[in-house]
């Protein structure tokens, strides 16, 4: 399956609502859907990220010939001149299993590995979340540490781009 990603933008917050929203998604996340306000806000903060470069932010994730909506993609930068970006990705469970993640992963790498200023990429992930370790290992990612995260389990995986 063919794959394109594209910025979200303010219309498109029924997408986002549509993943975050959905326990089945978030169990390795916050292990809860997000409640209409928290989402609300999150996509606000969203949509302004957006604007600081336009490779980094927040991606609808779309299958290419059907422009069927997967999931979201996330390739984030808190401020602009930022040597670190974060690496993320929901699907809807439909396509769990597909490739799809290796391929978002992939892309979204490609994307910072063009980027002469980006040094590091990380991921956070619920450590039991074992599909998703396994393709960021698969990318060149390596454990960093393991923290809690307001209360949840959390590993950060890390991928030098520069030496």
């Amino acid at each position: 399956m063919d794959i394109k990603l594209e910025k979200f933008n303010p219309l498109d917050f029924d997408l986002y609502y549509l993943l975050v929203s959905d326990i089945q998604i978030m169990a390795m996340v916050t292990e809860r859907g997000l409640t209409i306000e928290e989402a609300k806000s999150d996509f606000d903060e969203t949509i302004i990220n957006n604007e600081l470069r336009e490779e980094y932010g927040m991606f609808k994730i779309f299958e290419q010939d059907s422009g069927t909506f997967l999931g979201l993609a996330k390739l984030e930068i808190k401020k602009l001149d930022d040597k670190e970006a974060e690496l993320g990705y929901l699907l809807l469970p439909a396509y769990w299993g597909m490739g799809i993640a290796s391929k978002v992963s992939k892309m979204l790498i490609e994307k910072a590995l063009n980027d002469p200023q980006m040094e590091v990429l990380t991921a956070i992930i619920d450590p039991k979340n074992l599909a998703s370790r396994k393709v960021l290992i698969k990318n060149q990612f390596e454990s960093r540490e393991f923290k809690d995260f307001e209360g949840l389990p959390g590993e950060i995986l890390e991928r030098k781009l520069r030496y």
